[in-house]
Order: C-alpha cells, then structure tokens, then sequence
C-alpha cells in the first residue's frame, strides 16, 4: 500500500502520483496527437512520441495500481482512435500492453512485493466464484435494494456504517440508498452527459490541442467512473477507483478538479472564439 503514495516532506502532503501520471500522460498525448497530424500514419512517429510512453507510463503504475493503469491504457487507447492513428498502430499498442501484463504476472510470481498480483488473482477468483460478490458488494447490494426508487433520505444511510470505504471507493451505492433508483441514474447520467457536453464542444473547437485534451480528459473521467460504478452493481471485480468529484480523497478530488478545470479552459476559449 506504501508505494501507492508519495509524500512530500516539508509539508508532509501524501498523493498518489498515478492520479499526476493519469492527467500528464493525458496531455501528453493531446501534444503529440496534435503535432503530429500531418504524418501520424508513420510507424516511426507514431511508436517512439506516443506508444511507447502509454506503454512505460501504465506499466509502472500497474505494479501497485493495476485498475488505473487500464482506465489510462484504455483512454489513451481511444484518444489514438480520435486522432486518426492507423488502426494497425492501435493494435500494435494492445499487444505491447499485454506483453507487458504477461512480464508484471511473472514479476510477481517471483518477487511479490514489487507486484500486487496476488491481489489481482483473488479479487478476480472471488468475482468469478462468487455470484453474490464478496463481503463488500454484498453490502453494496443491500444498500442499493434498500434505497428502491427514491431511496432512504440524505443522511439516512445504514450501510455506510457496515460497508468498507463507503466514502470512496463504493460511494455510489450510498448514493443509490440516500437517493434511490433515480439519484443513482441521476448521477450516471450526469458523467455521461459531461462526456457528451465535451464532444458537441470541440467540434466547434479551431484548435487541434484544445480538442484532444477536452475528449481526453473527459473520457478519462467517464471511463473512471463508469468502472467504479460498475463494482457497485458488480458487474466487474473491485478495483479500488474512486468516483470523480464524488468520493472523499484529496488527491483524487484535487486531480479531477484540475482536469475539469482545463476543460473549463477549452469551453472559455471557444466561446471567445465564437463570441467574437
């Protein structure tokens, strides 16, 4: 759990560099997509600018951190596809991220304490063996019945008090009892709708950069969220993600906020544009 947060010392604030890594690789490639443009079909400037940073990036954040590591694998992956990079150097990418998978497995076999892989192998044996889910989903699922379809009232939550993490990692299901079926679709709405408000943006967007990293970021959030929503009605193993701009965290909350705001930052300077 240690090597998942750095501290700082004089301040003694503790983040977990893979939410830093998730925003600058974000960039990164919205940089590189966007000087690029001209000749991203080339294997030669498409493999050393742009794969082979999401491959280095994710797998040093997989070893402590593997369901980040696959949100960020997973949004680079369509942040290529938005910027026309050849299908074939997409594919190229998902090989090489399994190779690397494959080389973290047998890594940890050996030396367990650099890899969490034990970790992995239980939480996926446990989703697959287990149709009801483990100690946590369980709560999850009986806090999610228990709010029906306009919940118990805010404050009124029970399962907070017996569900771990209740205030980050499975907050949704809080949400579901405290507002019921229509707080909860309310709250996957509202993702949703940031993913999509952000796409009818940047098509009015004049620069290139400005687009890249508003999709990027925003899939970014959208993926996340959708992930963490989905261990709450176990749909997927845990991961350990948080909500965005929901769950109790200040790394997580501080990260989020920051890529809103440069959202925030492409939304004002394409209606200036359009203002003008």
């Amino acid at each position: 759990q240690a090597s998942r947060w750095l501290e700082i010392p004089i301040i003694s604030f503790s983040f977990q560099p893979s939410d830093f890594a998730k925003l600058a690789l974000v960039v990164y490639i919205a940089r590189a997509l966007t000087q690029k443009q001209e000749y991203i079909n080339s294997l030669k400037e498409a493999f050393l600018p742009i794969i082979v940073p999401v491959v280095i990036i994710c797998g040093l954040i997989a070893p402590a951190n593997l369901s980040t590591a696959l949100v960020l694998f997973g949004t680079c992956l369509a942040l290529m596809f938005v910027g026309r990079v050849n299908p074939r150097y997409i594919f190229l990418l998902c090989l090489l991220g399994i190779v690397v998978f494959a080389g973290l497995i047998v890594i940890g076999r050996y030396e367990p304490e650099l890899v969490r892989v034990d970790t992995w192998v239980s939480r996926v044996q446990d989703y697959a063996n287990n149709p009801d889910g483990g100690y946590q989903v369980q709560q999850a699922k009986i806090a999610i019945a228990r709010g029906g379809v306009f919940g118990a009232g805010p404050g009124n939550s029970v399962a907070r008090n017996f569900l771990p993490y209740s205030h980050a990692d499975f907050i949704y299901a809080i949400i579901c009892e405290e507002y019921g079926l229509i707080g909860g679709l309310l709250t996957l709405a509202l993702y949703v709708l940031l993913f999509f408000r952000t796409v009818k943006l940047v098509t009015k967007s004049p620069k290139a950069f400005g687009t890249f990293l508003a999709i990027g970021l925003s899939l970014m959030l959208t993926i996340q969220a959708l992930a963490n929503i989905a261990v709450s009605v176990h749909l997927v193993p845990a991961t350990g993600l948080t909500l965005p701009m929901i769950s109790m965290g200040g790394t997580s909350l501080v990260f989020s906020a920051i890529a809103i705001g440069m959202i925030l930052s492409v939304s004002k300077f394409i209606e200036k544009i359009d203002g003008t």
